[in-house]
């Protein structure tokens, strides 16, 4: 460390070197993306008057989670990679959610795979979110049983992350499907467009305050900037604003959190 030039030279971190191979293989996506927001007064509403009965703040990101697993079932086919001249299909719906952990004292972003979501309701994946929330991380890829990751040579991580998004144990595990939380922490309208390597990315932006006419009436509604990029080898255009359009009705209505909340004790 040498100060006295005006600058400080630091170890580019293994954590940086891995969000950095990972972004690479990023960029050779045909992504697409589509700009759009969710009327959430009603689900924001049902999170506030729980939290009233009971004391426990749930999860927003848990709720776009389980919202996103139920359009799955509408749309199964986008729940797929391309792995040559293959698209393989697979079966069961994991939708890996990026957290930011400090690890080290660095802020990094580190994935959690919810297994099985399109089968869970939103109780469940809350509790799943919350749980990894509070887990205690010292390396990159502990929240995933995955910290064998730190062992790989940084000069092989981009081979590395180019071969696992074709290996298709590890899109099981993983999942192709994303969702980012970090533009959530923006002030006004904002919304977050990615670079990823899934084959679905929501990114969740900040909530914005409109007022609406509603029977005649100026209602202040609140809104969720929502970014959806899509694999554009597999999706195309108009199913693509099809199921972004399912998406938000599903956001909008609360339904997710009414119905199981209907089952947890006041």
């Amino acid at each position: 460390m040498n100060e006295s030039k005006g600058f400080r030279i630091t170890p580019f971190s293994f954590n940086r070197q891995m969000v950095t191979a990972s972004a690479a293989i990023s960029k050779e996506k045909d992504t697409i993306h589509l700009i759009t927001e969710a009327d959430i007064t009603r689900p924001r509403q049902l999170i506030t008057e729980h939290f009233q009965r009971t004391g426990e703040k749930l999860s927003l990101t848990g709720y776009v989670v389980s919202c996103l697993a139920r359009t799955f079932n509408e749309f199964p086919q986008f729940n797929s990679f391309r792995k040559g001249n293959k698209l393989i299909i697979l079966d069961n719906l994991t939708i890996s959610v990026l957290f930011e952990r400090e690890i080290n004292g660095e802020n990094v972003p580190e994935p959690v795979g919810i297994q099985n979501a399109n089968v869970k309701n939103y109780r469940q994946i809350n509790d799943e979110l919350r749980a990894a929330q509070k887990m205690n991380i010292e390396h990159l890829g502990g929240a995933t049983n995955a910290a064998w990751i730190r062992l790989i040579p940084a000069s092989l991580l981009k081979l590395f992350v180019r071969i696992a998004s074709k290996n298709v144990s590890m899109q099981m595990r993983y999942g192709v499907v994303g969702v980012t939380a970090v533009g959530m922490f923006g002030a006004g309208s904002m919304w977050l467009v990615p670079l990823t390597n899934a084959t679905v990315t929501v990114s969740i932006g900040s909530i914005s305050k409109k007022p609406i006419l509603i029977d005649g009436n100026l209602q202040e509604h609140e809104f969720l900037c929502l970014t959806l990029s899509f694999d554009h080898d597999i999706v195309d255009g108009a199913p693509a604003a099809r199921f972004a359009r399912r998406f938000t009705e599903l956001l909008s209505n609360g339904t997710e959190i009414s119905r199981p909340l209907s089952n947890i004790p006041s």
